[in-house]
């Protein structure tokens, strides 16, 4: 994950520009038949949760709304609404506007973890996370809603995903182990990283 000083000089994106970044990468990975427009909003849900964490200011201005199927970002779903459950077009290059570095790097980061799992599974996920569920509170499962999903649960949350990806991080359990193994033989060498 991109780490570093946190700056407020920097603009926010486009939730679309964001969404097409997401399309491109299906595409150049061979996975655009797995990205729907509901994969799309997840995707943009968990982008602004650990752009929040990381940077402490949101990727993006548009509300996520706590909708009934999951997190959704409204312009972006409308945008792709045409498309329903079926595969995004390719975006026109021309259409793509320069993402900073950082930004690059935090969406290539979410698009390697989350990107993996099918919209329904995504959905699936934000169902169970507290966000969505705080800002449904008191509406029955089947009831439309248009509540915007608090930016500081999205930040708690974006947390909690950081941890959780780098717990999953194959090199986690040997980093761990041997500082564990240091903590208490401080005489044993420690492996230089």
């Amino acid at each position: 994950m991109p780490a570093g000083p946190r700056s407020r000089e920097r603009s926010m994106l486009d939730c679309l520009d964001i969404a097409r970044y997401f399309i491109v990468r299906a595409y150049e990975d061979g996975r655009e038949a797995d990205l729907t427009n509901m994969k799309v909003q997840k995707l943009l849900y968990y982008a602004q949760s650990l752009h929040l964490a990381l940077y402490d200011e949101p990727l993006f201005e548009n509300d996520i709304q706590a909708w009934r199927y999951g997190p959704v970002c409204p312009p972006a779903y409308r945008f792709y609404s045409d498309f329903e459950a079926h595969q995004l077009p390719i975006p026109d290059p021309a259409e793509l506007a320069t993402i900073p570095a950082p930004q690059q790097q935090l969406l290539d980061e979410v698009w390697d973890y989350f990107g993996l799992h099918h919209a329904y599974v995504l959905s699936s996920m934000t169902h169970l996370e507290f966000p969505w569920k705080k800002a449904r509170r008191g509406l029955p499962d089947r009831a439309s809603s248009t509540e915007p999903i608090a930016l500081e649960d999205m930040h708690l949350l974006g947390e909690q995903k950081l941890l959780e990806i780098e717990r999953d991080h194959p090199a986690y359990h040997f980093l761990v182990v041997n500082a564990l193994r240091g903590a208490f033989n401080p005489a044993q060498p420690q492996p230089v990283i």
